[in-house]
């Protein structure tokens, strides 16, 4: 048995008598014990086994419950085998292309099984007409129990987690028992958690890693209290997540920057002094996507007339290809951010650091970037020139990873390819800098902007436009046009709920393009506004750029 199997069934056995999962929220709400959910899985295991699963194989889940995808999710680790969690069609879906995606991925990931759960159910035709196997979660619920874990090795896959790009050119993170049980226990000793005390609160979905790692495996392996809804509950009512800390004296959330967006401004308009109480949280931890200081800051100013300490506010580093964290901030410390000057960060990749007071922090001639803390234990980061040369304090180039929650490889279309160099790095894609050993991400590799030799990077574009009244928030991207040729340029798309309304759609695209060529001294090639809910994004609500440049090219020259 692996040390990360081994613990999740001890703690089943021990603390997971007392504590559990709270599901249902808000209209049904259950809550099991981690020994229930342990009972739960041995049966889906039982039933597993007892079908013919083998040692190693590769699972699929469709399910959005987190009551079926919690005994599920174990239930499969103790068969033996490894968890995929597979991309969930929406309403808006063409079910034809989705079950041609998913034999794809299936094919990638060498997995001849689905398991299927609520809401999917209704699905099982469509699998049936393209020939996936699929098993009811509802009836391995039912099956006799497994007496004991199949053994596996700590090399052997736990997860394969599908990366958030096109599913027509699927990508998976191979995630060992190893990587799995160094990350999830770095991660609880650099929070501090007390697993007798601290209430986890999440709306993450699962098929994302924050969601499936940090706040179902975390609680599950080390049996702490956690409170679980699905996206689709929250998104239709962000108020639930501050409502559901208040109910259950919440100590830890996460989420993506544009969530914490979202609650600061609904919460500045709740009239009731008195409508939350907040002062249980200790960690708000704010990762998956670039933070913005202003959103961070909308979210705390809202939240301290609700006993929220701003200090709460938890940045952090992460990627699947580290299983899941990198690195975390001092704890109560809050958000700090490393203000630099712009032109010798664009020119000399040189981040100069602006002094409290100095006047021109309030200015376009600077930067501010969050700081995320050192790695956590395990890991170590560098950064790296072009050319591969290690850099210094305040350098920026390409981070690099190194140690036991790297993934050793993915799965492609193409067969098997590896993360690491001859070394042990992983080449993260992500451009950064190192301070106090502390790290900071100025943005993306392939995103970058270059103009005239200086670097510009995209969110201090899209931060500029959505500073502009009559922008949705987070909803703003900066685009490469021409990328890596003498004509290279960036466009502005960004949703609004002016589309289409004429002279003020206008109106708005004159103030961005205005906005953005203050803030970093180029005007953008054109500025695209689009109704609300236009934009691609990721399962876990990000905003694709990639994405965005080619669907929306025909519209992004028409308005140059």
């Amino acid at each position: 048995m692996s040390r990360f199997v081994e613990t999740m069934v001890a703690t089943a056995n021990a603390g997971g008598r007392q504590r559990g999962m709270v599901t249902g929220e808000p209209s049904d709400p259950v809550r099991r014990t981690w020994f229930e959910v342990h009972q739960r899985a041995t049966r889906v295991a039982g039933g597993l086994v007892a079908g013919g699963l083998r040692q190693g194989s590769a699972v699929a889940v469709l399910a959005a419950a987190p009551e079926l995808i919690a005994p599920t999710v174990q239930g499969t680790w103790l068969a033996g085998g490894s968890v995929t969690m597979l991309h969930q069609p929406t309403p808006r879906t063409n079910l034809e292309q989705w079950a041609e995606d998913t034999l794809r991925v299936l094919r990638m990931i060498g997995s001849e099984l689905v398991l299927l759960g609520e809401p999917f159910d209704q699905l099982a035709p469509v699998l049936e007409q393209h020939g996936i196997s699929y098993r009811s979660i509802t009836d391995l619920l039912a099956a006799q129990p497994l007496e004991r874990p199949v053994p596996v090795g700590e090399d052997s896959l736990a997860l394969l987690q599908l990366t958030s790009g096109s599913t027509a050119a699927p990508k998976a993170v191979k995630i060992t028992h190893a990587n799995l049980y160094s990350n999830v226990t770095a991660m609880v000793q650099r929070a501090e958690f007390d697993f007798e005390r601290d209430v986890m609160v999440s709306w993450l979905p699962t098929f994302h890693d924050m969601g499936m790692v940090g706040f179902l495996t975390v609680p599950m392996t080390f049996g702490v209290e956690l409170v679980k809804i699905t996206p689709v509950e929250f998104l239709s009512g962000p108020l639930i997540w501050p409502e559901l800390i208040s109910k259950y004296r919440g100590t830890t959330t996460a989420a993506p920057n544009f969530a914490y967006a979202i609650v600061g401004r609904r919460l500045a308009r709740v009239d009731d002094d008195d409508a939350y109480d907040l002062s249980s949280l200790r960690i708000a931890l704010n990762g998956a996507e670039p933070i913005d200081p202003v959103a961070v800051r909308t979210f705390t100013d809202a939240g301290e007339r609700f006993k929220m300490a701003p200090e709460c506010v938890f940045p952090a580093y992460g990627l699947a290809e580290a299983t899941l964290a990198v690195s975390f901030a001092p704890l109560f410390t809050g958000l700090t951010v490393d203000v630099v000057e712009a032109a010798p960060l664009e020119a000399e990749n040189r981040a100069v650091p602006v002094p409290e007071g100095d006047p021109r922090r309030d200015t376009d001639q600077v930067r501010g970037f969050a700081v995320l803390g050192r790695p956590l234990a395990g890991l170590e980061a560098r950064i790296v020139d072009e050319l591969g040369n290690e850099l210094g304090e305040r350098e920026v180039g390409e981070i690099g990873l190194r140690g036991e929650a790297v993934s050793p490889g993915y799965l492609t279309v193409k067969g098997p390819a590896p993360t690491q160099d001859a070394d042990g790095w992983f080449a993260t894609g992500d451009l950064g800098y190192l301070v106090d050993g502390q790290i900071v991400i100025c943005g993306r590799k392939k995103d970058v902007i270059i103009l005239g030799g200086r670097n510009v990077y995209p969110t201090d574009i899209e931060r500029a436009a959505g500073s502009v009244e009559g922008v949705r928030a987070g909803n703003a991207v900066a685009v490469r046009i021409d990328a890596g040729t003498r004509r290279e340029r960036f466009a502005v798309v960004l949703e609004s709920k002016l589309a289409g309304a004429g002279d003020a759609e206008h109106d708005l695209a004159k103030q961005v393009a205005a906005r953005v060529r203050d803030a970093v001294e180029a005007r953008p090639y054109a500025v695209v506004v689009l109704p609300p809910g236009s934009l691609p994004k990721t399962p876990s609500g990000k905003v694709q750029r990639a994405e965005t440049a080619v669907r929306f090219r025909s519209q992004i020259d028409a308005r140059a």
